[in-house]
């Protein structure tokens, strides 16, 4: 049995295995691209390939992939055979530098938004070398970006990319006007992953679950997550099992989970990993919850991701925690006397005025259908983005403001009044749980994304609008006489012309809505009303001033969001009224001929008896069957409607706006119904049989 440190990235060709397995020569090419971000020199990819094969080979694997992330949310691959036929009738192993580079998929059938039409099928993936590459079961998988055959993107990598590059370029003209000369500037990025783990036979007893993943009816348990007792509780040993199997899987993949726990909700757990530049982060966290939904499969599980599984606990975020690095520095880190850090000031001020100027960018990059019955409840962040910044840094902008010096104060230490405790260091400022964007230390924490969603879009949304204010300070700064003049007042001003981003209180208050709608933040209740302001003039822009994508990859973005949240909504609704229409409204009629039997029983045999619960219990599940009814003719009606909207963003609202309602008013009565009828009628398993069997 491998101990931890064997176990960690055996199935990863990594830099230890290359520098093992390659010449001196190719190996440094390979250093310089992965470290340096020097272009690949193609000469060496037969070198690599080879070595590749016979790693891969050596550990099992008879296939490989490019493995890529289409804009479908997960990933996808095509497996090859390493096998080759020879004409004496025997075969060898094997795998070409060509192959390596570039493969040819199919495009048609992936979301492209307009920029493939049906008959136009070629698609091209291409090696990312700053990503290493892993076995997967048999699988050698080789992470690739994906293009069209005319050159757009068709994937999350090559915008990622891209915006990282963008990043590091103006990154470095203002670290070089401070005195700096980095040879890489990278962002990088930790995700949090929360999930949901309920029994396979629950899952499959649940059609909204199996085709939505939420239940789209069910009413309260007694008991959900009031007692905040399963909150870091002792974890369930079959759920134990399932965590060792997950880190196994994941440790051999290069995968550095690190932390995981019981979350919030019944049956809700999270597991977060160690940092890494976002490029790989957000392999990693796409290869996460595919090996999650495996491992789970085989326990007899399910591994739900839907940012709202169950009505009433809470849901499931992805928290992003994101910084930049320079050569291994982290620059957003404040040091231990932040207010003369100047390199730590003018990176933190860059984040602040672009999370101002591009606040609808941040909303529209989690934008989705599942994430909006999260976000604003049940300890996800408000709709409305602002940034929380701590109380020591908030009176250290607030003296630069004012002009006034800073004293530097010691945050002290905590002591618990117990002697046998240690006294420990206090931090120098609380965390607030109710902020989208919230500075927490060293790092910024985008608390916004949903479980659900490929981390890729959100990092490549901050990484360019970081990049902008960057781009803006470098072209002010290098016209200046005095450099270190003009970044105080630079810093100065920043931070008066975007003090109304920044809110240090309670997120979720009534009265913090009211007074962002005075300071004039944006603040889209759902994504039907954000996505279309992708397209804002500001937001191409930026876009396409920093290479990140085309007018036309931003169109087909936008078009390809508003399809994907009717579609949803459509499938929902579809579902609901399959479900009440076959199984509710049966139930209920069944339940209702049950109550009259006896009721006409009772009173034939004894007729001075009163049947006063009989009689109210019979009528109050008629009634509710007919409410059911009804609603579920309107919902169809709702639905009838929809036809008629050619316009997606129009078709979008009306969605929100109409279907919506019609299949919360569904519910409602449904859930009325399931309070009153007994478990061996009702069709589907309760929630607390769900939340509460693992």
């Amino acid at each position: 049995m491998l101990k931890m440190p064997e176990l960690f990235g055996s199935k990863v060709f990594n830099d230890a295995v290359m520098k093992k397995r390659l010449t001196p020569e190719t190996y440094a090419t390979m250093k310089k691209t992965i470290d340096e971000g020097k272009p690949l020199d193609a000469s060496v990819a037969d070198q690599v390939a080879q070595a590749m094969k016979n790693w891969a080979v050596e550990n099992g694997a008879t296939h490989y992939t490019h493995w890529f992330q289409p804009l479908t949310g997960i990933t996808a691959e095509k497996h090859e055979s390493f096998l080759s036929p020879q004409a004496d009738g025997t075969a060898i192993m094997k795998f070409s530098g060509k192959a390596l580079i570039k493969g040819e998929s199919d495009a048609s059938s992936f979301p492209s938004g307009g920029l493939r039409a049906t008959f136009e099928a070629r698609g091209y993936t291409v090696w990312d070398p700053t990503s290493y590459a892993f076995i997967k079961g048999t699988t050698l998988c080789i992470p690739t970006a994906f293009y069209s055959y005319s050159g757009e993107a068709l994937d999350q990598k090559t915008p990622l990319l891209r915006s990282m590059q963008a990043l590091e370029d103006q990154a470095k003209r203002v670290l070089k006007l401070l005195g700096q000369k980095p040879n890489r500037v990278v962002s990088t990025t930790g995700a949090e992953q929360e999930y949901f783990l309920i029994d396979r036979q629950s899952y499959y007893a649940r059609r909204d679950l199996m085709y939505t993943g939420r239940t789209l009816f069910g009413a309260k348990p007694p008991k959900g997550q009031q007692l905040d007792d399963h909150y870091y509780g002792m974890i369930r040993l079959r759920i134990e099992d399932y965590m060792r199997q997950l880190d196994d899987e994941l440790w051999q993949m290069g995968v550095a989970a690190a932390t995981e726990h019981n979350e919030v909700a019944p049956a809700q757990h999270e597991l977060a990993s160690h940092y890494n530049t976002s490029n790989i982060a957000c392999d990693h966290n796409q290869l996460t919850m595919e090996v999650m939904r495996k491992v789970a499969k085989r326990n007899g599980l399910t591994c739900i991701f839907h940012e709202k599984p169950f009505a009433g606990v809470n849901g499931s975020g992805k928290h992003l925690n994101w910084s930049l690095s320079a050569d291994g520095k982290n620059l957003l880190d404040p040091g231990s006397t932040p207010s003369e850090n100047l390199i730590f000031l003018i990176f933190f001020c860059a984040v602040i005025k672009a999370v101002d100027d591009y606040q609808e960018l941040l909303r529209i990059s989690v934008a989705t259908n599942s994430n909006d019955q999260r976000l604003g409840g049940n300890e996800a962040p408000p709709t409305v983005i602002s940034v929380f910044i701590g109380s020591e840094l908030d009176a250290i902008l607030k003296a630069i403001e004012s002009g006034e010096r800073y004293t530097e104060h010691d945050a002290g230490l905590l002591g618990m009044g117990i002697d046998v405790l240690p006294t420990i260091p206090k931090d120098s400022t609380d965390r607030n749980r109710t902020s989208p964007f919230a500075f927490t230390g060293d790092k910024f924490e985008f608390r916004s994304p949903g479980a659900s969603v490929a981390i890729a879009n959100a990092n490549s949304v901050i990484n360019t609008i970081v990049a902008e204010s960057l781009r803006l300070f470098a072209n002010e700064l290098e016209s200046a006489s005095d450099v270190n003049a003009a970044v105080a007042q630079l810093i100065k001003r920043t931070v008066t012309d975007h003090r109304r981003i920044i809110f240090n209180g309670n997120g979720y208050s009534d009265e913090w809505r009211e007074e962002a709608k005075e300071r004039g933040l944006s603040a889209f209740s759902s994504a039907a009303e954000a996505i279309p302001h992708l397209l804002d003039e500001k937001n191409v822009r930026v876009f396409t001033r920093h290479g990140i994508y085309t007018e036309k990859e931003l169109n087909s973005r936008c078009e390809i969001m508003l399809e994907s949240y009717v579609k949803t909504m459509n499938i929902e609704a579809l579902t609901m009224l399959e479900m009440a229409k076959q199984d509710i409204i049966p139930a209920s009629i069944r339940w209702s001929g049950e109550l009259a039997e006896i009721l006409s029983k009772k009173s034939s045999v004894l007729p001075i008896v009163s049947c006063k619960a009989d009689e109210a219990l019979l009528g109050k599940v008629s009634s509710l069957s007919g409410e059911i009814y009804t609603l579920t003719e309107k919902l169809s009606e709702a639905l009838s409607g929809a036809a008629d909207i050619s316009d997606e963003a129009e078709l979008a609202m009306y969605y929100r706006t109409v279907v919506l309602p019609a299949m919360d008013a569904l519910r409602a009565s449904a859930d009325e119904l399931e309070t009153i009828t007994p478990p061996d009628i009702w069709p589907f398993p309760s929630y607390g049989t769900i939340l509460f069997r693992v």
